[in-house]
């Protein structure tokens, strides 16, 4: 069946992972009366600004269900950090403390490096559920049968879908420039992007799919960029690095069509004057009904955050949302297994789930049975002064699948 995208022993194991497949990966314990929620993302390093909401974001979701009285609420969870410090090495030796040591019962993973850990997470630790943003592109996440359940529609970026094309077609672009990290999940889905605008009939100008995390030494990139006389850009960064291009960019009198940013929408941005400043005009995406829609779903996580996680806006971030929504999937999962469900169970009937929509952040429920997906639906939103104004014609803006 297929879903709609909102739009993913003994001596063998010193070969292995160094001790990836040696450690215990526990039994299939239940949860008892105190559930530990392992916690992994970037809490140090140079992605650590990015994801800084990933805890907040997780425990307000975890506080208003106990506030709301949720079906499990006379649990306690308890929440254990584990920093990927901003690397592949890092995720693995972050996620094995967590399942060796702490004994968690699931863990909640919001992390661009998490691929350095899902070859020890989905076979020695395999009876504990691991939720998670599934955006880093560990290709664990297109198997259905294991133990990782993903936030968001997982990436197929073997996929062409007409979303981004179609966007950067409306505002006039004719040739498109990209750029990229030198991560996995960075480049394979700047690269979707161009070409779903070559698709769109577009051509790709300047691309750069190797610069450093946190980098803010631009030159090159927007001379590149002015030098292709690309009229519209497509980043696949963060805004640390896309404003210093964008600020490159103007200083050169150079002004394209749109410049479109897959990160960055959020209440991290609106905090700060200097980033409201120079990501003025820029276009934001986001997969997931935004806070500015103000239905049931956003105006729910947008009061838990500022009761519970301190946000003046309540607009969340990228990583504060994959925090919220890793976190839901864990309660949806305890709520249809039972609420002293063992691991087993818990994963075996989240898997066969096929009701969880986000508590409402999703037009219609998510699918854990499969990863296919027919259409990819996107919201593009427009920085104007001091808020993000969604596009008229791209709230969502749907496309079909082309290729792939």
């Amino acid at each position: 069946m297929r879903g709609r995208g909102i739009a993913a022993i003994g001596a063998a194991c010193a070969v292995a992972l160094v001790v990836a497949a040696c450690g215990d990966g526990g039994g299939s314990s239940t949860p008892g009366d105190t559930v530990k929620v392992g916690i992994l993302t970037s809490l140090s390093g140079p992605n650590s600004a990015a994801f800084k909401g990933t805890v907040s974001g997780a425990e307000a979701r975890l506080a208003a269900y106990e506030e709301d009285g949720g079906k499990c609420a006379d649990k306690k969870f308890e929440t254990v950090k584990a920093d990927d410090q901003s690397n592949a090495q890092g995720a693995l030796t972050a996620s094995q403390k967590l399942i060796q040591q702490d004994k968690v019962y699931t863990v909640l993973a919001v992390s661009s490096f998490f691929y350095g850990a899902t070859p020890y997470l989905t076979t020695a630790a395999k009876g504990t559920p691991i939720i998670g943003g599934g955006f880093d592109g560990a290709k664990e996440w297109q198997n259905t049968k294991n133990n990782l359940f993903p936030a968001i529609p997982v990436p197929n970026y073997s996929k062409t879908y007409t979303t981004a094309g179609d966007y950067l077609k409306s505002v006039g672009g004719t040739k498109v420039a990209g750029v990229a990290y030198e991560s996995p999940s960075s480049q394979q889905g700047l690269e979707a992007s161009l070409r779903s605008a070559e698709q769109a009939g577009l051509k790709r100008g300047y691309v750069n799919t190797t610069v450093p995390f946190g980098s803010t030494d631009v030159g090159a990139i927007v001379l590149g960029i002015i030098q292709s006389k690309s009229d519209v850009v497509q980043f696949g960064i963060n805004p640390d690095t896309s404003f210093a291009i964008v600020a490159g960019l103007k200083q050169a009198g150079y002004t394209p069509k749109a410049v479109v940013s897959a990160t960055g929408y959020g209440n991290d941005l609106l905090e700060s004057a200097p980033a409201v400043q120079a990501g003025q005009g820029v276009t934001f995406t986001t997969g997931w009904a935004p806070n500015e829609l103000k239905n049931e779903g956003t105006e729910r996580m947008s009061k838990a955050l500022k009761d519970h996680a301190g946000s003046k806006s309540g607009i969340p971030g990228f990583a504060q949302t994959m925090g919220w929504m890793t976190a839901d999937i864990f309660l949806h999962g305890l709520e249809v297994a039972g609420c002293d469900a063992d691991q087993a169970k818990f994963i075996s009937d989240l898997r066969a789930d096929k009701t969880w929509d986000a508590d409402g952040l999703y037009p219609s429920p998510r699918d854990f049975t499969t990863i296919e997906a027919d259409e990819q639906c996107q919201y593009f939103l427009k920085l104007e002064g001091s808020a993000f104004v969604p596009e008229p014609k791209a709230s969502p803006l749907c496309g079909k699948v082309v290729s792939g």
